[in-house]
């Protein structure tokens, strides 16, 4: 019996054309990737990470401290004094004019180089406690100058009568801060006599001849007129 051709080849053919079609569709299907991914989503994450702004600091500004924006008080202590022997005055330390002000008045003195003869007499009398402990008074203080002025002997004789000394030295003290404005008149010294300024604005002279080199000065408990002359009880 004799084969046909034809009829062997065509299921084959069919199937062979079935197998064929069915390949691109399953490939598709292989290929196929997801519409959301985690690479995608992870690198959005970080991409909003970064621009997020920093969270606002809640703690206040730092303001500056009291001593930036205070001015010096010792152009203030400064400003208020008057005459010629203010030039004397060191300008920084413990004997400047703001140094002074706030000690105690014997103390102060004791600061302040154009008063070393003075400061020695009040300790000879025992005043430095008293003087430094009294509260609101107006001292005239001589300077060297106003000692030098005095006969050595006349100086000697006081510096060792301690009475005498003591008597001449609280006739320099007048109860009460007097301001430059009710210095002239007469005042009453803690001596119990009695001293006399004449004079205005930055001139004045007490008893007739001691001329205030340097007035208006404070300090923590006085106030502090220099004159070139001691004063003598009355």
């Amino acid at each position: 019996m004799t084969t046909n051709p034809t009829f062997l080849t065509a299921p084959r053919a069919a199937a062979l054309a079935i197998a064929l079609g069915t390949l691109p569709l399953m490939a598709a299907c292989g290929s196929s990737t997801p519409s959301s991914s985690p690479t995608t989503s992870t690198s959005v994450s970080t991409s909003e990470s970064a621009a997020a702004p920093a969270p606002a600091s809640s703690e206040p500004m730092a303001s500056p401290s009291a001593s930036e924006a205070s001015p010096s008080s010792s152009a203030a202590a400064a400003s208020q004094t008057f005459g010629s022997g203010c030039s004397a005055i060191p300008s920084t330390g413990k004997g400047s004019f703001d140094g002074m002000s706030t000690a105690a008045v014997a103390t102060a003195a004791s600061n302040n180089p154009q008063l070393s003869t003075l400061v020695t007499a009040v300790k000879k009398a025992g005043l430095v406690d008293t003087l430094n402990n009294t509260p609101d008074i107006t001292v005239f203080a001589p300077n060297n100058d106003a000692f030098s002025a005095l006969k050595k002997s006349t100086l000697t004789k006081v510096l060792a009568d301690r009475s005498q000394l003591t008597k001449i030295l609280t006739t320099h003290v007048v109860k009460g801060q007097i301001s430059p404005d009710q210095l002239a008149g007469p005042h009453k010294t803690l001596s119990g006599s009695t001293i006399t300024v004449t004079g205005s604005g930055e001139n004045f002279t007490v008893n007739g001849n001691a001329k205030v080199v340097c007035g208006n000065i404070t300090t923590a408990n006085a106030t502090v007129y220099i004159i070139n002359r001691v004063l003598m009880p009355n």
